[in-house]
């Protein structure tokens, strides 16, 4: 079975899981658990800065930040690199006790703190081979409307929402409109609609 990186190098995902035959996505509930969690959480992240740019120039420089080309951890405790920062990272993991933090909600922030502290991987460290066919082809995962649109076919009556930084999906009851076409009240006491008040 074939595996591909979506929108971000670093997760992969089996092609048979993600795709149909035909190429094109499959409906949110065909696909599994934690590889929906993670197709809901890249769209979170897609276009975010690289932690470690961002480490480096903070808020204030931000658009100095490269953006993230890779994604390693676990949705919600990964960490976003651009291809500049990777050997960084890779050597904290291989090296300086980095492996140790896997699958733990410690894992972001201990490389942040490794990171931020001035450490570095030594000039000349290589990182990953990354075999690439065509990476102007690489697939891009649906943007937050289209994938609220297709958790939803065919849900008459109830209605799923997609936390993006989470990636949970939680059920609402729907009526099939818009939010702003829900009807609403408000206990207005004994104040009498057809009355002409003074406004002063």
């Amino acid at each position: 079975m074939a595996k591909v990186s979506i929108g971000l190098r670093g997760w992969r995902f089996d092609e048979d899981e993600v795709f149909t035959d035909e190429g094109e996505f499959r409906p949110l509930d065909e696909v599994p658990d934690d590889t929906r969690r993670r197709l809901i959480r890249l769209t979170y992240l897609q276009g975010k800065p690289c932690d470690a740019c961002y480490l480096i120039h903070g808020e204030a420089e931000k658009k100095r930040c490269n953006e993230a080309e890779l994604v390693y951890g676990e949705p919600m405790e990964e960490v976003l690199l651009c291809a500049d920062h990777e050997a960084d990272f890779l050597y904290w993991f291989r090296e300086a006790g980095g492996s140790a933090h896997r699958e733990t909600e410690a894992f972001r922030d201990e490389f942040h703190e490794w990171f931020a502290s001035g450490e570095r991987a030594p000039e000349g460290y290589g990182g990953l081979e990354h075999v690439d066919t065509d990476v102007d082809a690489l697939p891009t995962p649906p943007d937050p409307d289209e994938l609220n649109r297709r958790l939803n076919e065919s849900h008459g009556g109830t209605r799923k929402r997609i936390d993006l930084r989470t990636g949970e999906i939680t059920y609402e009851e729907w009526n099939g409109g818009d939010e702003d076409d829900e009807e609403t009240t408000d206990d207005l006491g004994d104040v009498d609609l057809g009355q002409d008040y003074p406004t002063k």
